[in-house]
């Protein structure tokens, strides 16, 4: 039996979600919590990013959080997250991922450090994030997850990030009007699996 071993750091949403997709999938490992201003020697020479998350399993070494996920609903899959057998929902949930890691993400750091990039107000960059939102809200309008009627990849690879955006104001946040994605977002965050994976 092959043993896996993550590095990870507790709260990077790309951290998170290899670390649901692999308790999901039952994969036994080991989690190296990273000190992201003293990573291990081990780590680096496993990957020159130095980003987590980084899997090492067996002689293998895989340092995306997507294909760590990908990997590990190979292993496992009970609940169908892959979506097997519905094309419209796996390309849905490939649009979404493409437009939450390279759109999202980016108004998302801005939102949250602005004074990083103050070219704009914060506001300015929320609202850019927003129209991911609202594109989430509208699918979540006929079903109670993303791509499909149960859980699948599409939410747990989302979810770190709109839960990122949702805590940078919480107040506000509360009354935006995206009451299905609130929910949804609820939902998730009060799941096991996403207890355990978060647990200290």
């Amino acid at each position: 039996m092959s043993r896996a071993t993550l590095y990870s750091f507790r709260r990077c949403p790309y951290a998170m979600r290899a670390r649901m997709a692999l308790r999901y999938s039952a994969v036994d490992m080991t989690i190296v919590e990273v000190s992201l201003k003293a990573k291990p020697a081990e780590m680096l020479a496993l990957s020159i990013k130095g980003t987590v998350p980084v899997l090492q399993v067996d002689d293998r070494v895989i340092d995306e959080s997507l294909e760590i996920m990908s990997w590990a609903l190979a292993q496992h899959d009970p609940q169908d997250w892959r979506l097997r057998d519905d094309a419209e929902g796996q390309a849905l949930t490939a649009a979404l991922i493409e437009e939450n890691d390279q759109v999202f993400k980016l108004h998302l750091n801005r939102y949250k450090y602005p004074e990083r990039h103050p070219e704009y107000p914060k506001e300015h960059y929320r609202a850019e994030g927003e129209v991911f939102l609202r594109r989430l809200e509208a699918l979540l309008e006929t079903r109670p997850f993303l791509a499909a009627a149960h859980q699948s990849l599409a939410d747990v690879a989302l979810m770190p990030f709109v839960r990122q955006f949702a805590h940078v104001d919480r107040d506000w946040f509360a009354q935006a009007p995206y009451p299905r994605l609130q929910a949804w977002l609820q939902v998730l965050l009060e799941s096991e699996l996403f207890e355990a994976i978060m647990a200290k």
